[in-house]
């Protein structure tokens, strides 16, 4: 857990490197590390989480699918996708 990238040091740090309004887009297909992450960029309050309902956003048509994704796909891992917009 401490080698996760997405902590709240980092999520504070990048969010004061992105101009307002800048986009944060972010994908997993580990199910409890997508629970942390969302639970930390929630926590920053200069992040606005993208999804209407503060969790998970629809994969963006624009995200190229990596070899890593279909390899979790083929094991039956559901992919998450999260948005946070710099406010």
């Amino acid at each position: 857990h401490k080698r996760r990238l997405i902590q709240p040091a980092f999520a504070k740090l990048a969010a004061s490197r992105l101009k307002p309004g800048g986009l944060l887009q972010l994908a997993t297909d580990w199910a409890p590390y997508a629970v942390h992450m969302l639970e930390v960029l929630n926590a920053e309050p200069m992040l606005r989480n993208e999804a209407a309902d503060g969790g998970f956003v629809p994969r963006p048509a624009t995200r190229l699918r990596t070899k890593f994704e279909q390899r979790g796909e083929r094991l039956g891992h559901a992919v998450f996708d999260l948005a946070y917009r710099r406010v």
